[in-house]
């Protein structure tokens, strides 16, 4: 049959270039779709199998179903696959779900200073996805509101909340072990750490015993965010012996959990941050995923462990082709940030919410992190709208060349004192004092006989209080406002464009998770019939946005 022509149909919808083959189809001619609005109705339908069968004409159609109960109207047409049912929560390791409780394997990583609310948390863990709290920023009693608010209304889960690493104030990071530990917190999101601290094996160890059966029962899971193969191995082998001796010398754990610490890596999880807002390195996931698993591997052979760490991946996941390839690549699970924060749920203001829903995918600017400041780490944030990425950037180059207020010249104090603290440097100073009376006093008397220090608390003043401005919709200070964002952000916003969600009142965090990953299912259909040879038109490739669910 080589050489045979297809006759193509008139729609174009669906092609398969090959000489025809054994297998039949046996139906009634009626249940054939040829038209893209038919075929895709049937490719929808994800929990339902479907027929992809050419007709004696030589055109490709769908049939959602083999049979008929009537003989005489059954017609027998070449059978060229058949394509398996395939639902959303079918997507990923279905260890992940099991471990947290989850209908998907989809979970929202934590917006520091609140943006990724309790409400945020409660609205995805009521869908059967899980999702992070901000506490990054927030003093203990703001934390330990939410904590109470989310338990209340998830009190078997699923939800974490976020351990993020504070090398500038050490005992923000003990407070929030000490909150967690004391208020049953079970999951932890622990983000950008360098390296393993005390507090955050403490969190891990405190959680170990042994079940009747000698296997060891982990009490508190660790989902650990990294973007560094050297920060991802600390997390995927067991707690060092030098932090499992000074905590057992503390006396905040036992000689028994340090014992079983020794059969469990320190993170369940291991999320593979790429480029994203907020802390990131700006890694291609395509390149970071699987040198990280790859890692994983080597470490599992090595340590053995009755269940291998997973690996899941952020970082631009905004757009149902972009959650798709994160699973092809072998991701467990997938966590978006920035799209969040453009829904109603997040603890973003209006405004706020208002510029993300207009961004594109180069509206993003690298800035000074607040949190670390003096170590010269950058953030991603949204350029649009806002001056704050160049007057942070403008901070940390005075702050490099003069090691005193003073010694900054007199324009540029001027400057900054009218146009961004809109104060003199000594008040401002004040308010840090007051601040930090509170939040941790040792910041202060660091800063006392260190000019320099002290320089680099009022400069962090401003960093700091621009998110908090952005998210209260600060009047006044829109130009100042500091708005975590990563490319997702833009190619969500063209997905979605000429469709319900483009409005940003109607972005509720729970139904975009369920549209990207419907999205990605109807997808993996659609590239399950390039694997049989059946090309699709474009006009199928075009991920529809679907009525909200129920």
């Amino acid at each position: 049959m080589t050489g045979t022509t297809v006759l193509p149909y008139i729609s174009k919808c669906l092609t398969y270039p090959h000489p025809p083959g054994t297998a039949r189809w046996f139906g009634r001619p009626q249940a054939l779709a040829f038209s893209p609005d038919r075929i895709r109705h049937i490719l929808e339908d994800l929990g339902s199998r479907c027929f992809v069968v050419r007709d004696e004409n030589g055109a490709i159609g769908l049939a959602a179903s083999m049979g008929t109960d009537n003989p005489a109207e059954l017609a027998s047409r070449e059978l060229i696959a058949t394509l398996p049912a395939f639902e959303p929560g079918q997507l990923g390791d279905p260890a992940f779900r099991q471990t947290y409780g989850l209908k998907y394997n989809y979970m929202a990583g934590a917006m520091a200073n609140g943006i990724a609310s309790a409400e945020l948390v409660i609205a995805l863990g009521k869908a059967g996805m899980l999702a992070s709290f901000g506490a990054g920023g927030l003093i203990p009693g703001r934390i330990e509101a939410a904590i109470d608010t989310i338990q209340a209304a998830l009190p078997d889960g699923p939800y974490a909340v976020n351990l993020i690493h504070s090398p500038s104030e050490e005992a923000l990071e003990r407070l929030g072990v000490e909150l967690f530990l004391r208020k049953g917190v079970r999951v932890v999101e622990a983000s950008a750490f360098l390296a393993l601290t005390p507090h955050v094996v403490r969190y891990r160890v405190a959680g170990l015993r042994q079940n009747a059966d000698g296997s060891v029962h982990i009490g508190h899971r660790i989902i650990a965010k990294v973007s560094r193969l050297e920060v991802a191995a600390h997390f995927m082998q067991p707690a060092p012996e030098s932090l499992l001796k000074q905590l057992l010398e503390a006396g905040v754990i036992s000689s028994g959990q340090a014992q079983l610490a020794a059969r469990v890596p320190m993170a369940d999880d291991i999320t593979v941050e790429a480029d994203s807002g907020g802390h990131t390195d700006n890694r291609p996931l395509v390149c970071l995923l699987p040198a990280v698993v790859s890692l994983r591997d080597q470490l599992q052979q090595q340590y053995n462990y009755p269940q291998q760490v997973r690996v899941g991946a952020a970082g631009g996941i905004g757009t149902p082709e972009a959650v798709l390839a994160a699973f092809s690549m072998g991701a467990a699970f997938v966590v978006t940030g920035s799209i969040n924060q453009s829904c109603l749920e997040s603890g973003s203001s209006d405004h706020v919410r208002k510029v993300l829903a207009q961004a594109d995918m180069t509206d993003t600017i690298m800035a000074p992190a607040a949190d670390m400041f003096e170590m010269g780490v950058k953030l991603q944030v949204l350029k649009k709208g806002t001056l704050f990425g160049l007057r942070a950037q403008k901070l940390l180059d005075l702050y490099l060349a003069y090691d005193n207020w003073s010694d900054v010249p007199e324009k540029d104090r001027l400057n900054l004192e009218k146009n961004l603290f809109r104060d003199t440097f000594d008040r401002i100073w004040q308010h840090c004092v007051a601040f930090f009376q509170e939040r941790d006093p040792e910041q202060i008397t660091r800063a006392e006989n260190n000019p320099k220090r002290k320089m680099a608390l009022v400069f962090r003043w401003y960093l700091g209080l621009s998110s908090a401005w952005a998210n209260r919709g600060e009047p006044g200070r829109e130009l100042d406002y500091q708005i975590w964002c990563g490319p997702a952000m833009g190619a969500f916003n063209q997905w979605v464009k000429g469709s319900r969600l483009e409005n940003r009142e109607n972005r509720h965090v729970a139904d975009v998770a369920v549209q990207l990953l419907h999205g990605a299912a109807y997808l993996s259909r659609l590239q399950y019939l390039t694997l049989h040879g059946v090309q699709a038109d474009a006009s199928l490739k075009k991920v529809h946005i679907r009525h909200p669910e129920k």
